[in-house]
């Protein structure tokens, strides 16, 4: 019920990207990426509606053929199959929820 960052399990994706799953169900789950400046999240899609909150930094974000700059506080939303991606432009961080959960990411 209560998730400490302090317990928090991370996973090395890239030299440019960590990631923790802080939590999750079957149809929810919540996860934070670092990353640093020049990190990429290549484009892609998914079956899972996702939301993704920027907690700190600048990222080039691009929804379909659309790039927007996205700075702390602001937020993207995708539903599923969209294409998407980030360019990490400033240092920083993406708290992220899938709806339903990404089978994938837990080991």
């Amino acid at each position: 019920m209560f998730l400490e960052s302090k317990n928090y399990n991370w996973e090395k994706v890239d030299e440019n990207l960590d990631r923790a799953v802080v939590a999750f169900d079957d149809s929810l789950m919540q996860t934070i990426v670092k990353f640093k400046k020049g990190g990429i999240g290549k484009l892609h899609n998914h079956i899972h509606s996702q939301v993704a909150y920027i907690e700190s930094g600048s990222f080039e974000v691009q929804i379909e053929d659309y790039k927007k700059v996205l700075t702390k506080g602001d937020t993207f939303f995708l539903k599923s199959n969209v294409t998407h991606g980030v360019v990490c432009l400033e240092e920083g961080i993406l708290i992220e929820s899938f709806s339903p959960m990404r089978k994938d990411f837990v080991k």
